[in-house]
């Protein structure tokens, strides 16, 4: 009888062990789709060890490229591509929905309407009370821009279609930590972002400072909540787009507090469980056979 319940002990201990044991496993996106008012609107990039590249718009080279993570980001899709294009519209949105954690999430690109209004309506003027003006105010100071130099450089910012210009996040993976619920979200970018914009700002583009870095913004909407998420710290992607060279060398990751899924059961603490069973229905038989 001592032996039996060592037995059951040991085989309990084994199993919770185990499951006390296993590391966050790291949930990603599926189902992806394109979508949204704008929905052919999009590119998707491919890349290799040194580049990314475009590939054909396909929903498999869509869920291909949404592999990676923090520590090895690869291709990326972006939203509402043609932001920087003649006669663009700023009303339509292009949107990446798919499911995550058996929940779904949206993430979409900025219009005008997410960006200035006000609640009663649109304004696209300094210190209006929208989302332009808050973040803006966090990008300037990021740049290294002095307060007095922030109301000019918002007008040349909006004038050189700026806010258009960071509309268009560019995503390389969506992960859930199967564990806290955790969503990460990688958005490539330039990993110095003054090498883009100085040339296109005029004077205020020598104020800028050097290396600074800020990535696009994206609308998140998950579990009923929207959120517009966006980072000023880059790592390096260790890529570059083929093309210009400096694109997608910078990995933005932003978060979002997810509901963690359904737990299940590691083989292990089944098969813990398993043998308590057997050796209970042992000691039955052998208490039968005893009578």
């Amino acid at each position: 009888m001592t032996f039996q319940k060592l037995v059951i002990c040991a085989s309990m201990a084994i199993g919770v062990s185990a499951l006390a044991t296993v590391p966050a496993q790291a949930g990603t996106l599926t189902s992806a789709t394109i979508g949204g008012t704008a929905a052919s609107d999009y590119l998707v990039y491919d890349s290799n060890a040194t580049n990314t590249f475009t590939v054909a718009n396909t929903s498999e080279n869509v869920q291909k490229v949404l592999d990676g993570n923090a520590a090895n980001p690869t291709g990326n899709v972006e939203l509402r591509a043609s932001t920087e294009g003649v006669g663009f519209d700023f009303t339509k949105n292009t949107s990446l929905t798919g499911q995550i954690g058996g929940k779904n999430i949206t993430l979409s690109s900025l219009t005008e309407a997410d960006w200035f209004s006000t609640g009663s309506g649109i304004s696209k003027t300094y210190g209006a009370n929208n989302f332009a003006n808050t973040w803006f105010k966090q990008f300037a100071n990021a740049a290294g821009l002095t307060a007095n130099t922030i109301p000019s450089a918002y007008n040349t910012f909006f004038d050189i279609k700026g806010f258009e210009r960071s509309s268009d996040p560019n995503i390389s993976y969506v992960n859930q930590n199967d564990i806290t619920g955790d969503i990460k979200i990688g958005l490539a970018g330039h990993l110095n972002l003054k090498e883009y914009y100085a040339p296109l700002l005029g004077p205020i583009g020598s104020l800028l400072k050097n290396g600074f870095q800020a990535s696009e913004v994206v609308k998140v909407t998950y579990n009923d909540k929207t959120d517009f998420l966006y980072s000023f710290s880059a790592t390096a992607s260790n890529l570059k787009e083929v093309t210009d060279g400096k694109s997608h060398s910078g990995n933005y990751e932003v978060s979002i507090k997810g509901v963690p899924p359904t737990a299940v059961p590691e083989p292990s603490v089944i098969l813990g469980l398993l043998g308590a069973a057997g050796v209970f229905a042992t000691q039955r038989k052998f208490k039968k056979a005893s009578i």
